[in-house]
């Protein structure tokens, strides 16, 4: 059973939760509890109130293989933590592609050029999430929808409001064109601590015990623990993104890599992430890929 979803943020390679769910980017987790809850109790077998077998049958199993994980990102506060990274990281690829962009739903358009666009989202996300789960076809359109709505709010969020406008299959532009950046000042090289710092490289040893026994959640805390002391510390940096890349986290680990490698270009760690990325991705694009792995990985597409 098939649930793909392909619009909106969903073509960056990214499964958008927020979508899934019906609520709005900015919700607080008791609005999420309280939405899930009433789209549980809509999908569920023994409270299913679709027609056919078949549509039951869909319902309980998007339920338990898209809408349970969506929950469950929101459930545990690291999750929460981790998914606003990446959705922040999705906000400033949206800015940086949109030239290449283009929305199809009329509300999306319509947020597009509203003057009072924070108030104009959260309306537009509710409407569509009052019918959201009364059908099958009604859940893709609806998810499909709110994410176009999701990927032009965060492209709005980003230019804190500014002109932005758009016509029906143009790509969204500027409205006015942005004045010349000012020169850029050199920047003054921040030190990074030094790789025999004894309470960084203590963080680090227990960390790669951690790792080698795979337990790879603990690992991942004692290492933001010593980035918390550390900030550019280009070997917490690597690890921690080898330990995302053994937990099927592509993005995170690739945001890792790329922390790891401005503060050192030569850290093995991070040389090493960098190398299983683009290998999962060269046999992807080759089709020589176990099925589903480079999806899962990258947190693409739902079957």
């Amino acid at each position: 059973m098939s649930f793909e979803m392909t619009k909106g943020l969903f073509k960056y390679d990214f499964t958008d939760q927020h979508a899934i769910l019906g609520i709005p980017l900015d919700a607080e987790f008791n609005d999420i509890r309280k939405r899930y809850m009433k789209i549980a109790r809509r999908l569920h077998s023994d409270t299913c109130s679709f027609e056919s077998q078949a549509d039951k049958d869909w319902a309980n199993q998007f339920l338990s293989k898209v809408v349970n994980p969506a929950y469950n990102k929101f459930s545990k506060e690291s999750d929460r933590k981790e998914y606003s990274l990446l959705l922040a990281a999705i906000g400033k690829r949206v800015v940086k592609e949109q030239a290449k962009m283009h929305i199809e739903s009329e509300a999306a358009k319509q947020l597009a050029t509203a003057q009072n666009w924070e108030e104009a989202y959260k309306t537009a996300v509710s409407k569509l999430a009052l019918k959201q789960y009364e059908s099958v076809k009604e859940t893709q359109e609806a998810i499909d929808q709110i994410s176009e709505l999701n990927m032009v709010y965060l492209l709005r969020k980003e230019r804190m409001g500014g002109g932005v406008g758009v016509a029906p299959g143009s790509p969204i532009k500027d409205a006015t064109p942005p004045p010349p950046p000012p020169p850029t000042p050199t920047p003054t090289p921040t030190p990074t601590p030094p790789k025999d710092d004894p309470r960084i490289e203590a963080y680090c040893r227990r960390a790669q015990g951690f790792m080698d026994s795979k337990n790879y959640a603990k690992a991942s805390l004692e290492l933001r623990e010593a980035l918390k002391g550390a900030p550019k510390h280009s070997k917490a940096h690597a690890m921690l993104a080898m330990c995302y890349l053994e937990q099927n986290q592509a993005t995170m680990a690739k945001l890792e890599m790329n922390k790891a490698l401005a503060s050192n270009p030569e850290e093995p760690t991070a040389l090493e992430v960098k190398k299983k990325l683009e290998q999962a991705s060269a046999k992807a694009k080759k089709g020589d890929d176990k099925p589903g792995f480079f999806a899962s990985l990258f947190g693409g597409k739902k079957k």
